[in-house]
């Protein structure tokens, strides 16, 4: 078993992968979540489970957060019961919820008056990535957290990008969701546009596959969803804002995904041939 005890924060549908890698590897892994069903497969997994952020800061060197949002990060980070209560001088805290880069940097600089850093490390790729432990992480943080992090991310990620300082991950994020969901709008419109010329949808991602329209929702469309997609969407909103930079595609793109939503999860484009429906819930 390996030195470095690990805590993660919500095993979820991500963070559950993440910890089946980790004790794989040899980790001791100490979890919890308000989802008792959830917990309880972390604890069929191997994973010691406690009641608060704060009893999993107590038994961790090196936490990792793996909530869905920025008030929910912070409440496990920096709020009562949270992580910072407990965790100990020379620990790091890995946040790979996706959140705004300044909330990363309001966090990182509370968790330093505690001696504690932060590997500001968000994922992409998705569910079944996860499952298979080749993520995405795209970092931000010092050459010597993005080091000694590199082993333990390294269980459930194939590839990781140190982009820069603090921010610098969900930066990264940001700027791979928009273009996601750019494409994604695109391909409900496309899709749209040869239904209606009488094209063979199937016939024509094919085509696709092999030329310069190609992309990774196009090759993942049955499993894509636009659920996180307005979530994304206001973040790098929120960049435009910070920078005072013009940004109109991605203000038209904001307002599309909410129609995107509803559209992939009752009547998308079939692009596949197997009803074109979500199998993501």
């Amino acid at each position: 078993m390996t030195s470095e005890r690990i805590g993660l924060i919500g095993p979820g549908r991500m963070g559950l992968a993440m910890v089946k890698h980790l004790i794989k590897a040899g980790y001791q892994v100490t979890t919890t979540d308000i989802n008792a069903e959830q917990l309880a497969l972390a604890a069929d997994a191997g994973a010691a489970t406690v009641a608060s952020a704060a009893d999993v800061g107590a038994a961790s060197d090196f936490a990792i957060i793996a909530v869905g949002y920025d008030a929910e990060t912070r409440a496990v980070t920096t709020g009562k019961g949270g992580l910072l209560e407990t965790m100990k001088p020379g620990s790091i805290i890995g946040i790979s919820s996706t959140i705004a880069p300044e909330t990363a940097r309001e966090i990182a600089a509370i968790a330093a008056e505690k001696g504690v850093e932060i590997y500001d490390a968000p994922t992409c790729r998705g569910r079944w990535a996860a499952d298979e432990g080749t993520l995405l992480a795209l970092v931000g943080g010092t050459d010597e957290v993005v080091a000694r992090a590199a082993p333990i991310y390294s269980t459930f990620c194939s590839d990781i990008a140190h982009l820069g300082g603090m921010g610098a991950g969900q930066i990264g994020k940001a700027m791979n969701n928009f273009l996601m969901w750019v494409n994604g709008v695109a391909l409900i419109e496309a899709g749209r546009l040869c239904e209606e010329l009488d094209i063979d949808l199937v016939k024509m991602r094919d085509a696709m596959l092999i030329s310069s329209g190609r992309s990774a929702v196009l090759e993942d469309w049955d499993r894509m969803t636009f659920t996180w997609a307005l979530k994304d969407m206001q973040v790098v909103s929120g960049l435009a804002d910070e920078t005072g930079l013009a940004m109109p595609l991605a203000g038209a793109i904001r307002e599309m995904v909410k129609e995107a939503r509803r559209i992939k999860a009752t009547n998308p484009p079939d692009w596949t041939g197997e009803g074109g429906m979500s199998k993501i819930p």
